[in-house]
């Protein structure tokens, strides 16, 4: 049995970015992002000691859920042209240290994760989720936990592990009824939308009393509030779209991810070529035992 930690890459590259000054190279390249990242990459190996340790990046658009939605998250901003600049580096930097970028073309990097995680806990092993996306709550139970960062209003907090007892606490709901959960209420943040005027307090109490969406449907005619009843009913087919849409996959479309190792002399190289010079340091300390490689 062994400890891995699955990074969900774009999101915590995004808290890299947001999360540091406007860095950049003598000549202007931006850095910022690639400081945050390593220092962030580090952070979780010294803090967790994981065995092993992969990172999953999006290619292009979830084509399942496209076919199925074409509205599915078209509403998402484009990112920051310095952050876009920075992307390609932060892979080249991942797989340097040996954490391994996982991709696919067409396939949600959500889906690439969900279902690693699945394969790995079936195995045996513990896995921690590194995301700050709730979507990842539906994948959680004794094997697999999420490991959440610091929330940028409340940097103090710290990291933080949602077990199964944290999610019910969190959102109200078990594990198992999250993706059913967030078909109700809608996602904004994948352009998903719910049954209108339906939040997480009214959610909660009707799958607390009829367990799953399809119990709520087939009683939407005792649902409370009554205003919702007849829209529950008449919206039926398209919470059970939306489902699709909010369900991870469990089944992988890759082989299991073997574990990845550190490659000195390319860590030296991009730290150096970047100016990057504080973590040039740190890092000939780290990967001591490859120097020779340089």
């Amino acid at each position: 049995m062994a400890k891995w930690l699955l990074v969900d890459g774009f999101n915590m590259a995004f808290r890299a970015f947001y999360g540091m000054p406007e860095l950049t190279r003598a000549d202007g390249f931006p850095t910022g992002a690639l400081h945050g990242w390593v220092k962030t990459m580090w952070r979780l190996q010294d803090q967790e000691k994981p065995d092993a340790m992969l990172v999953f990046f999006d290619l292009g658009g979830s084509q399942d859920r496209l076919a199925l939605h074409p509205e599915y998250k078209a509403q998402r901003k484009e990112t920051p042209e310095p952050l876009e600049k920075q992307i390609p580096v932060i892979k080249d930097l991942t797989r340097a240290m040996g954490l391994v970028g996982v991709e696919l073309d067409g396939v949600e990097s959500d889906d690439l994760l969900a279902s690693q995680a699945h394969m790995l806990a079936n195995a045996g092993h513990d896995v921690l989720i590194v995301s700050a996306d709730k979507d990842f709550a539906q994948c959680v139970h004794d094997r697999v936990k999420i490991l959440l960062p610091p929330p940028t209003a409340n940097p103090k907090l710290g990291w933080r592990v949602l077990d199964e007892a944290g999610v019910k606490e969190k959102f109200g709901v078990v594990p198992a009824q999250i993706a059913e959960y967030l078909a109700l209420i809608g996602d904004t943040s994948d352009n998903i939308p719910g049954v209108n005027g339906v939040g997480p307090k009214t959610a909660t109490k009707w799958f607390a009393e009829f367990r799953s969406l399809e119990g709520i449907i087939a009683h939407a005619a005792e649902l409370k509030p009554e205003r919702f009843r007849e829209v529950v009913a008449q919206d039926a087919d398209r919470l059970r779209l939306n489902l699709k849409l909010t369900t991870l996959r469990q089944e992988s479309p890759l082989p299991h991810v073997a574990p990845g190792e550190p490659q000195a002399a390319k860590i030296f190289s991009l730290l150096e070529s970047l100016e990057m010079r504080s973590s040039l340091v740190e890092a000939r300390t780290r990967y001591s035992t490859q120097q020779e490689l340089f």
